[in-house]
């Protein structure tokens, strides 16, 4: 016969759940200032070891304002933050686990009959809330202030003029927060005027109706022009049918050769829902999309690197219990290292085609949470 579970009277069991819900909020809450310092700290040593160097580089040698610093240093900022955050789920974790191990408090949570699963829920649950804020920081905030940092290290401070080529152009037209238009060219020469291989797709409370498509396109007496295209309906069935073929067909386009240039984005620049649109659009003219499906990926990928750390972190923690912050700081460092080295290299086989997008994203995330949960078994017996 099967042994009966042991079932624990009504009021130690409401004591029990008491016990696990202080244990939460005690873990979370020193986890909490071990995060901030991770932040702090992992965000010091990135600005240190590139844009401290490059600030001082533009304020001695090219005597840039130091109003323009302070311009540029904000707006790197979200993007150092965004990439922080992983390492220090990852430093958190490790030091509030090696803090509870050194003084025997894992060891009571384990003798009150509590596992280090259940220990460890707090960290997971804390972690994807981090997550969370990432992928929204990276879809709002990140993008915009990259791309003017940009613009203030190209125009502001080289001084230099726009790129005579752009390759990739991609134009929205909303109005209202609604799309009506979506322009790709797939080469703009904006000291000629000229484009070449231009899409435009228009749409209708929110479906796409029409498809525009050009060889070429010529700015002129202030006015862009389409030659050598032609017009599609797209019907309900998503079918395309041939509306009619033109010599030339004026563009409804106000912004000149230079201002598409300086607002058009790359897909680098662009949130995951941009590239998505961006995707689909390079899909019709038959690019490869290794690349750009390997960044979409990514972008859903690494912000939950700061789940599959924060559990790493606690697993190694609770194995080193006598190590300090300087320790842990550099065992963070070390495990951040090899995760960015396995990224780099699943990205690259990704992009040449040898992965698929979704595997070369998302490979590391799957190689460590295997060492992460092989670790946390470990630490459970």
């Amino acid at each position: 016969m099967r042994p009966s579970k042991k079932v624990l009277p009504g009021p130690f069991r409401n004591i029990f759940r008491r016990r696990v819900r202080t244990l939460d909020r005690y873990v979370v809450s020193q986890m909490g200032s071990s995060f901030l310092f991770g932040v702090l700290v992992f965000s010091v040593l990135l600005v240190a070891g590139d844009l401290l160097f490059q600030i001082a580089n533009l304020v001695i040698d090219k005597g840039v304002s130091l109003g323009v610093v302070i311009r540029l240093f904000i707006y790197k900022l979200p993007e150092v933050v965004v990439m922080t955050l992983p390492m220090a789920s990852l430093l958190s974790a490790l030091l509030t686990f090696g803090r509870l191990s050194s003084q025997s408090e894992i060891v009571a949570l384990r003798a009150s009959g509590i596992s280090f699963r259940r220990i460890v829920r707090p960290v997971l649950a804390a972690s994807i809330f981090v997550s969370l804020g990432a992928m929204l920081l990276n879809e709002t905030i990140v993008p915009l202030s990259n791309r003017a940092a940009d613009n203030i290290m190209r125009y502001d401070i080289a001084r230099e003029r726009p790129t005579l080529l752009r390759e990739q152009v991609f134009l929205r037209d909303d109005s209202g927060g609604v799309l009506n238009r979506v322009i790709y060219i797939s080469k703009l020469r904006q000291n000629l005027g000229t484009m070449e291989d231009i899409l435009i797709q228009e749409f209708e409370k929110g479906a796409m109706f029409r498809i525009t498509s050009a060889n070429r396109g010529t700015w002129s007496g202030g006015e862009w022009w389409l030659d050598d295209g032609k017009t599609f309906e797209v019907q309900e069935d998503r079918s395309v049918k041939l509306l009619f073929s033109f010599a030339r067909q004026k563009l409804p386009l106000l912004l000149g050769p230079s201002e598409v240039a300086r607002t058009s984005q790359r897909p680098a620049e662009m949130s995951a829902w941009q590239l998505w649109e961006h995707i689909s659009i390079m899909s019709k003219q038959g690019a490869s999309l290794a690349p750009l499906w390997v960044m979409f990926h990514l972008k859903l990928a690494v912000p939950w690197a700061c789940v599959i750390l924060a559990v790493l972190g606690a697993s190694l923690g609770v194995g080193h219990q006598r190590s300090g912050a300087g320790v842990g700081v550099a065992m963070s460092v070390l495990v951040v290292f090899a995760y960015y080295v396995v990224m780099s290299f699943s990205r690259s086989f990704g992009q040449a085609g040898y992965f698929p997008p979704f595997i070369a994203a998302w490979a590391p995330n799957i190689i460590f949470m295997a060492i992460a949960v092989t670790l946390a078994r470990y630490a459970d017996r």
